[in-house]
Formats: structure tokens, C-alpha cells, sequence
């Protein structure tokens, strides 16, 4: 099993910034893709970014490309979302999952490990 746990969410203006941490443990961490997804009220959740185990590839849902960063560091255990120009439409529940075998992947259902979320909250 791997756990997960989600740090750094708060409440920014629009256009600032924050950036998410997500410390891993119970298993080997660099063998598992890591992905972000995040939920609003009265929505479905939805894929934010991924990256793969070696950290070399990412992929990014379109409505933050160009505004978020997802990033690893396996000798810390820890992957992280940098957030920039924060719009109020980013306002979610920020979770980060893992995975085995590829990042690719953008569908909840398939990531296995789910930590318990981070409140984001962008005002404007």
C-alpha cells in the first residue's frame, strides 16, 4: 500500500500562487506514476497533471496548461503541484494519487492511491 498525504492548500487572490506537496510512503515511490486531480462542489473530479515514475514526462489537463508545474523528487518521496496565476475557477479539493505502470493516464478510477485532499480556494 502506498499512503498519501497532501500539503500546502490555502486561500490566495487571483493570480497568486501556491504550491501543493504530497509526501509518499508504504511503498517504493519511484516505482508509481503520481497524478493531481482535483473536485468542486457539484462537479466531477477532474485530472489536473501527471508525471511519470522517472519524472522525465508529465501531462496536464488543458484547463492548466501553461499555469501549473507537477514535479517529483524520489529521494524525498514527495511529488508536488506548483500553482500559478490562480484563477477562482481553480477553487477545488486538490487531491494527489499514485499509480502503477503509466502516467498517461487522466481517469480517477484507474489511480489506486488517493490521498485525503487539499482545500484550494481562490478569491477574486
Amino acid at each position: 500500500q502506498v499512503q498519501l498525504v497532501e500539503t500546502g492548500g490555502g486561500l490566495v487572490q487571483t493570480g497568486g500562487s501556491l504550491r501543493l506537496s504530497c509526501a509518499a510512503s508504504g511503498r517504493t515511490f519511484s516505482s508509481y506514476a503520481m497524478g493531481w486531480f482535483r473536485q468542486a462542489p457539484g462537479k466531477e473530479r477532474e485530472f489536473v497533471a501527471s508525471i511519470s515514475w522517472s519524472g522525465i514526462s508529465t501531462r496536464y489537463g488543458e484547463s492548466v496548461k501553461g499555469r501549473f508545474t507537477i514535479s517529483r523528487d524520489n529521494t524525498k518521496n514527495t511529488a508536488y503541484l506548483q500553482m500559478n496565476s490562480l484563477k477562482p475557477e481553480d477553487t477545488a479539493v486538490y487531491y494527489c494519487a499514485a499509480r502503477r505502470n503509466s502516467y498517461y493516464n487522466i481517469v480517477p478510477r484507474e489511480y489506486e492511491y488517493w490521498g485525503q485532499g487539499t482545500q484550494v480556494t481562490v478569491s477574486s
